[in-house]
């Protein structure tokens, strides 16, 4: 049982309850008045009636998303994931909410922490430093609080809370711009302007295959199939990994979880890494046909590195990758992006990221297959289909031109709508001719009627002001 006791002019809710270690504690609540104290004391009693009393606890924000990363993060997450939401944590949850009580955060307290971080100065990197001091972008937050919703779900699993304050926080409305990409003769051209072989490769296999940058630089030729009869379409490759950098705190704490290699750092006190590492679904794991001229291409490509490896000897670090530096070790993806760059500048191309590749052949290959969604899918990789119809779905004002011509010849190119007509204006009565010095003579004779016309004109004048 429960009971009030008036302090001044507040009201505390006073009542026992049993630790984890079966110890028996008093809690004090305070509240702003009566009425509140007495559902505060309704709720306590009925909770504690039912079984479902949660205690109260005095565990922070920070120490409980720490026991989150160890317990949840650490089993669930692969090592891009843990690098991406451990560093939301250290640059905007703890910095703002992480002192509080977990037991404290209310809807109310999620909903201020939203207009808190619009307020908040975005946080820099090495690679792409906060100078103009913009703030955190609403898909920042939306990530932020999909996390904090996740985490605080646990929460509720652990018994810690009664409810998630974060199910439902009101986010910014996140505007996603379409991504701009290329047809098919950009493309070519693109292709016929480039002069750097590793970015020409890269160029091919996202265009032609649909592959993610990380896919393409994490290829191997143990999984590029052209030994086969290629002029009968029997070429193909096999996605299983892909080349990211990873953070060694991340490995450490996974234990290099999807991890299928790690390659040696020129300097070793980095703390980053580059790796070779699983896809991050099921369904990125796929087999993609080959185009018959791209797996001609690839075998020149491949005749051409044999040659550079029999060249440089013993200097050449053969890690079997097909997109690799001259030496051998992997090529960045910040190696192939600046290439792009120096390519779009040097051939006046319209500015495109390098992803809008894999966008362009999404589309360009639903053109071709007359919108075969599944057949599509397989090669792109994706988890969900609705990514490729509400993303990469483009529609090109050619094929809107196309529309256009076969509504034409299906519904008014029949025998009976081609003789239609549009209405025609209704005609004219003709305009009867006045006799002007008849009506002078009236006005003349009549002044009344003189001056009710003046009158009228004067009228008429005002109002079209």
């Amino acid at each position: 049982m429960a009971s009030i006791i008036k302090r001044k002019k507040s009201y505390s809710v006073v009542y026992n309850y049993t630790t984890e270690t079966g110890e028996t504690k008093q809690k004090w609540e305070t509240v702003r008045n009566y009425q509140d104290a007495l559902k505060r004391k309704a709720e306590i009693e009925n909770e504690q009636h039912h079984g479902n009393f949660i205690p109260p606890s005095d565990q922070t924000v920070r120490e409980f998303l720490y026991d989150f990363v160890v317990l949840y993060g650490e089993k669930k997450w692969g090592v891009s994931m843990y690098d991406g939401c451990t560093a939301l944590i250290e640059n905007y949850i703890n910095p703002l909410i992480g002192d509080l009580k977990i037991q404290s955060i209310t809807t109310r307290t999620t909903d201020q922490f939203v207009q808190e971080l619009q307020k908040t100065p975005a946080v820099g990197t090495a690679v792409k430093p906060n100078k103009d001091g913009r703030m955190v972008t609403d898909k920042t937050i939306e990530k932020i609080i999909k996390l904090l919703r996740c985490a605080f779900g646990q929460a509720v699993r652990w018994e810690l809370l009664s409810k998630n304050p974060f199910e439902h926080t009101l986010c910014p409305q996140t505007t996603y711009a379409k991504r701009d990409i290329w047809d098919a003769d950009t493309i070519m051209k693109a292709l016929n302007e480039c002069e750097d072989s590793r970015l020409y490769i890269a160029m091919n296999l996202s265009f032609a295959c649909s592959l993610r940058m990380g896919e393409i630089l994490g290829l191997t030729w143990d999984n590029v199939h052209i030994e086969e009869d290629i002029a009968n379409d029997n070429a193909w490759i096999y996605i299983d990994k892909e080349l990211e950098r990873v953070s060694k705190r991340a490995m450490e704490a996974l234990g290099e979880k999807n991890i299928i290699k790690v390659f040696t750092p020129l300097m070793p006190n980095t703390s980053t890494r580059v790796v070779l590492k699983t896809p991050k679904t099921e369904s990125s794991v796929r087999k993609v046909w080959l185009p018959k001229t791209l797996a001609y291409i690839l075998r020149e490509w491949r005749d051409a590195q044999n040659e550079l490896k029999d060249y440089l000897g013993d200097e050449y670090q053969d890690y079997n990758l097909v997109v690799a530096l001259p030496n051998g070790r992997p090529c960045e993806n910040r190696v192939i992006s600046k290439e792009f760059e120096k390519l779009k500048e040097k051939a006046g191309l319209p500015n495109v990221v390098f992803h809008s590749l894999r966008h362009s052949s999404t589309t360009y290959k639903l053109k071709l297959n007359h919108g075969d969604l599944k057949a599509t899918q397989g090669d792109t990789g994706h988890a969900q289909l609705d990514m490729i119809t509400d993303i990469y779905a483009h529609i090109l004002d050619e094929d809107r031109k196309i529309n256009a011509q076969k509504f034409e010849t299906a519904f008014y190119g029949t025998r009976d709508l081609r003789n239609v007509r549009s209405p025609q204006e209704p005609a004219q009565e003709p305009q009867q001719n006045v006799d002007l010095a008849a009506l002078i003579d009236q006005l003349q004779k009549n002044p009344e009627l003189a001056a009710t016309l003046a009158s009228l004109i004067a009228a008429g004048s005002k109002s079209s002001e």
